[in-house]
């Protein structure tokens, strides 16, 4: 019997290198691969507890970095939105959930016809990166104050950026986590899969994530930021700390 195709996918892009042509290492091998497959697992078993038919994947990287201007990761995930297009038609519902380069390339990819949105942690957002193909998207970002790989005032500024370009943004700080999302991993894992499920449709958003997706295109980056610990209570671990918020990147 032929399998259905999918209602609904989640596309997953794990991190990697600022440069590097060879491929990715096999298996359990790649690690930034292997640091993924917790909240593949967690986004996968929330998607089947609703009953739809959610594909939830990892892409497949040709190599393990950016490499400038050849931007292959962005390139593998358009190659992998536009097979699930050709098998699933043009009204399959897709979020790309990316974890710093993978981020990238989904914040890059999600001008993709079928990208309904992103959930990116600890996102790399380099300044320069274009935000117009975020238009009419919703893109939520995740970032420890702490992250010392990746920026969370970058992130701050594009959601920023992303927001006066026509998409729906916000930014989530989780204090005292890191960029690997090994500090605090439950509350990684837990909010990831509530806003990815959220963004689908197949679950509810966080009211204050909402909230800040409905901003107006003139609100300062500050307005769209949210604190795990004191805006979304359900979603952190028992680890906790005083307030060490991310200054203003607008």
């Amino acid at each position: 019997m032929a399998q259905r195709p999918p209602s609904a996918a989640v596309l997953v892009l794990h991190g990697g290198r600022e440069t590097g042509t060879e491929p990715p290492p096999p298996g359990l091998l790649n690690l930034p691969g292997t640091r993924m497959r917790p909240f593949v697992r967690a986004v996968d078993r929330a998607a089947r507890a609703t009953g739809g038919n959610v594909l939830v994947t990892q892409v497949r990287y040709g190599h393990r970095g950016w490499n400038g201007d050849r931007a292959n990761p962005f390139h593998d995930t358009v190659a992998a939105l536009d097979a699930l297009r050709e098998e699933a038609g043009d009204e399959l519902p897709v979020v790309l959930l990316g974890h710093s380069m993978g981020a990238r390339a989904a914040l890059r990819a999600a001008g993709h016809p079928l990208v309904r949105g992103v959930v990116g942690l600890a996102p790399w957002c380099p300044p320069g990166d274009p935000v117009t193909q975020l238009a009419g998207r919703d893109i939520v970002l995740v970032h420890s104050n702490r992250d010392r790989m990746t920026s969370p005032q970058a992130t701050q500024s594009l959601t920023a950026r992303a927001r006066r370009a026509g998409a729906r943004t916000c930014m989530v700080t989780v204090r005292g986590g890191d960029h690997a999302m090994i500090r605090r991993a439950s509350a990684w894992h837990r909010l990831t899969t509530g806003l990815v499920t959220g963004l689908l449709g197949s679950g509810t958003l966080p009211g204050p994530v909402g909230e800040a997706l409905a901003l107006p295109p003139t609100a300062e980056a500050t307005e769209g930021t949210l604190d795990l610990d004191l805006d979304l209570g359900p979603f952190r671990s028992r680890a906790s700390s005083t307030r060490a918020g991310v200054p203003d990147a607008s």
